[in-house]
């Protein structure tokens, strides 16, 4: 697999990882997802994050509007996306559903 990703781009790497990220919109430099949850699951996934991001040292923007939780991952200094805010990405995912789903 090392040498698959060896002779490409960083970028297309990323690109096709975020392909997998079902509901994730990239806006510029960065990749954004709204949900839809109730207070207490907004709660819990929002403690999720920190942990991971704190573990990532990323600072996600995650903030609560109409019933939503928005969430962006990324810089707005301009700089690409790195491979850990696609990681965040993915645990947020994991997140989610462990959130919406208890029994998962």
């Amino acid at each position: 697999m090392r040498a698959l990703w060896s002779g490409r781009p960083k970028g297309d790497y990323l690109t096709d990882a975020l392909t997998l990220l079902t509901g994730w919109i990239r806006d510029g430099q960065q990749i954004r997802r709204t949900l839809q949850l109730d207070d207490a699951q907004h709660a819990a996934l929002t403690e999720r994050i920190q942990v991971v991001a704190d573990a990532l040292r990323l600072r996600p923007e995650v903030r609560r509007l109409a019933g939503h939780t928005q969430i962006k991952v990324g810089r707005r200094d301009g700089d690409a996306l790195s491979q850990g805010e696609v990681l965040l990405a993915a645990r947020i995912e994991d997140a989610y559903r462990a959130v919406t789903d208890p029994s998962a």
